[in-house]
């Protein structure tokens, strides 16, 4: 059975979620990718409630829970704490899927009290790169996510999946659509700035790192960077399935969650919840998945290299890459010699690391600031690089063009129609959909 809860606390934002399996058995936490639901795991509950009260939530604004955005992979796991905290579950297991697996790397280095034993499915210590999901955000507040919901069967599944089950490929594409946008944004940003590669080994949990073999988004590359990461590791490769791996071949994952569960679960904690049904679950397959062999698993352990101290410059070189884009920043580093490098250091330093760090503005008020001053000066080249900026800071295109206008009047016609110009082309560019 299933039951629909919320929580209410009074320190932050409840989490949806709902429970399945027999009250007093050891409780086993499922959590979903960007852009699913809940219902990802429908094909595991069967199996795993036959040992565990499974609860699985959903993120802010997924499958129809409140629109309450989180910015942060921090933020997603104190709004999960507070919901276990409320319903008294101190001790637990943990899977999670991709952004869902990011929030169990977080409760492995912030709260190990916790966790009984953990599991992380197509999940990467630094997913892609910050440009890559801030200019995701770009598409999604220029466009909707209609743009992103239609490409997402080709991210999540291997193309013989996608045409063999059509109305699970069509589920994928209703989820993201259904999604709220302001909350994909923020989780975009949550996955831009999440990055734990220092740190994999401070994860002191049993962990199973499961991957699909063709997953073009998190694969077996970033698997064994936590692997080798994190001293308690062991590898399960799933073949013939890519980044939505427990739609796609849940018997295989299924079984291997069952045995990492039953094997690496320490000090199992009982409580118990009453459950009722829900809708939007996950389609029958038409066809059943072929039979996979078994993934191999594999232990492996390096220790990671310590975290740097964040000085003034990091903090700036930090602040920098957040706004201008990691391949700008790095473009200009590496024309940095000894003569412009004590300037690159200075506008680091100073600008990055001072100035836009201050919290009297925020980074779009900044940007409305920015792209004024540049079309006052007449900086046409740097006005594109902050026109891009101003985006991914979470300007809108209306807003863009509002601050130009209002330049023609503060700055004449001429500065005005020459910023329009280039910010046109850069807009252009940075909000048209991938084909």
């Amino acid at each position: 059975m299933w039951h629909r809860e919320r929580v209410s606390t009074t320190t932050t934002k409840p989490l949806e979620y709902g429970f399945d399996g027999p009250d007093g058995a050891p409780v086993l936490v499922l959590g979903p990718s960007l852009g699913t639901t809940r219902h990802m795991w429908d094909r595991q509950v069967p199996e795993l409630t036959k040992q565990w009260r499974v609860l699985r939530f959903d993120l802010p604004g997924h499958g129809g829970a409140p629109a309450h955005p989180a910015g942060s992979v921090a933020e997603l796991t104190t709004r999960l704490l507070a919901t276990l905290d409320a319903l008294g579950m101190q001790r637990f297991g943990y899977a999670g899927c991709a952004l869902g697996g990011a929030i169990g790397v977080e409760l492995a280095l912030r709260h190990p009290e916790r966790l009984a034993s953990l599991a992380l499915v197509a999940t990467s210590p630094r997913f892609g790169t910050a440009d890559e999901f801030r200019q995701r955000g770009v598409i999604v507040r220029t466009n909707g996510l209609e743009p992103i919901s239609r490409t997402a069967p080709e991210r999540w599944f291997t193309g013989g999946f996608a045409a063999a089950q059509p109305a699970i490929t069509e589920w994928a594409v209703q989820m993201v659509r259904t999604t709220d946008p302001g909350c994909y944004i923020a989780a975009c940003e949550a996955l831009a700035a999440f990055d734990v590669r220092p740190e994999l080994g401070r994860v002191g949990v049993p962990t199973l790192v499961l991957v699909g073999s063709d997953d073009q988004v998190t694969g077996p590359a970033e698997a064994r960077t936590l692997v080798a990461g994190i001293p308690d590791a062991r590898l399960a490769v799933v073949p013939g399935a890519s980044h939505l791996v427990p739609v796609e071949q849940p018997a295989a994952v299924t079984d291997l969650l069952a045995h990492h569960f039953a094997t690496a679960w320490q000090q199992p904690y009982d409580t118990g919840q009453t459950v009722l049904p829900t809708a939007s679950a996950l389609p029958v397959p038409a066809v059943a998945p072929a039979p996979m062999p078994r993934a191999e698993i594999a232990p492996l352990a390096v220790p990671a290299q310590p975290a740097a101290r964040a000085d003034r410059y990091e903090n700036g070189l930090r602040i920098r890459r957040e706004v201008l884009g990691d391949a700008h920043v790095d473009g200009q580093l590496a024309q940095s010699d000894g003569f412009t490098g004590d300037f690159q250091d200075l506008v680091t330093r100073y600008a990055w690391g001072e100035i836009w760090d201050r919290p009297g503005l925020d980074r779009r008020t900044r940007s409305c600031v920015t792209l004024t001053a540049l079309v006052a000066g007449g900086h046409l080249e740097q006005l594109a690089v902050h026109t891009r900026a101003a985006l991914r800071n979470g300007l809108t295109p209306d807003e863009i063009k509002e601050v130009l206008l209002q330049t023609a009047v503060y700055c004449g016609a001429p500065a005005a129609q020459s910023a329009f110009r280039v910010a046109r082309q850069v807009i252009q560019e940075e909000t048209t959909p991938a084909e």
